[in-house]
């Protein structure tokens, strides 16, 4: 027996095909904009759906039309796919927010994840399509987080709201200051988000009076590794992580 566990994300939508031992066999990154633009979206997923497949399929999601888009194509192929949050979080995480419905499932999914594997208090940033920050707890309570601004959309909103200012690829050798145009956006937005991430994670830890295990994922975990306190732990497989540990605990 497989398992097909998945992220949906305003950019990106990953899926994991797991064994019969829930260890990830194969991983698939779809651009969230071609199964939006595609009639057929389900032929995007073909090398993942196996006969001996289980007919649940869990996902996070913070793309509503998207989610509902591949739970209709696949319950023609009479598969049953569940978002996180229909299921009983509550008996794997404390969430202490108000309205849970408006907590991105993907963030949830990061401090299940999070917290099973550390087993510590975590901050877990997420660098998507939003910079993400969220806090998780001892002896697992989802304390809530901050938002802010995605790099890739910010550098592709300064050159689509400039005459003459270059889209760039962000680099990480970049010195304090540029000597020309490009060198001076990639210091402002490598300098910048240093500064922003690192002053986030100080009053987190200052207003919590708490120290954190600090866990980087999503596209500029590596660039940024170096550049932020605190020693963090890169693992790109935390999101799916989490939702794996969801899918054992509440729907075996």
């Amino acid at each position: 027996m497989k398992y097909l566990v998945g992220d949906i994300g305003n950019t990106l939508i990953k899926v994991s095909l797991l064994n019969e031992n829930f260890k990830i066999i194969k991983n698939l990154s779809i651009e969230t904009k071609k199964i939006k633009e595609s009639k057929n979206c389900d032929y995007f997923f073909k090398s993942l759906l196996k006969k001996d497949l289980n007919i649940n399929i869990l996902f996070s999601s913070v793309v509503p039309l998207i989610f509902n888009r591949i739970k209709l194509a696949f319950k023609k192929r009479k598969l049953k796919v569940i978002e996180i949050k229909d299921l009983n979080l509550k008996k794997l995480i404390k969430i202490r927010i108000k309205k849970v419905n408006q907590i991105g499932s993907d963030r949830i999914a990061n401090a299940i994840g999070s917290f099973n594997k550390y087993k510590t208090n975590c901050l877990i940033i997420d660098f998507g399509t939003a910079t993400t920050f969220d806090i998780v707890k001892k002896p697992g309570i989802y304390e809530g987080g901050v938002i802010t601004p995605g790099i890739n959309h910010s550098i592709i909103n300064l050159k689509q709201s400039t005459a003459l200012l270059p889209k760039i690829n962000l680099k990480s050798d970049s010195k304090c200051y540029g000597k020309n145009t490009k060198d001076a956006i990639n210091a402002g937005f490598i300098w910048g988000y240093q500064g922003l991430i690192n002053n986030i994670i100080n009053k987190i830890s200052l207003t919590s009076k708490t120290n954190y295990k600090i866990i980087l994922t999503g596209g500029y975990a590596n660039l940024f590794k170096k550049y932020i306190c605190k020693n963090p732990k890169v693992d790109q497989h935390i999101t799916i992580e989490g939702i794996i540990k969801i899918y054992r605990k509440l729907i075996i």
